[in-house]
């Protein structure tokens, strides 16, 4: 059952692209028109979508940061055993 809709997915990737774009696009119209700003405590919150481009940068920092401590001394060779 999921290895079918994967397919099915996979070979209409262009229109699922498409109706994630939508999708985006509906819920940042969405929070522009329907959302409260009134009882924001910072100046940042009044901006439409500032916690989904927070959220966002967070994460890429969180990636970057993890891959720059990996290469750092955690991962090792992959014939670290041999030696």
């Amino acid at each position: 059952m999921i290895v079918k809709l994967i397919d099915f997915l996979r070979d209409r990737l262009q229109l699922v692209i498409r109706l994630s774009y939508v999708g985006l696009a509906l819920l940042v119209a969405w929070d522009v028109v329907f959302v409260s700003k009134e009882h924001a405590h910072t100046a940042a919150e009044r901006i439409p979508g500032f916690w989904a481009a927070f959220g966002f940068i967070a994460c890429v920092v969180i990636i970057i940061v993890s891959k720059w401590y990996g290469h750092l001394g955690i991962m090792t060779r992959e014939d670290y055993y041999d030696n």
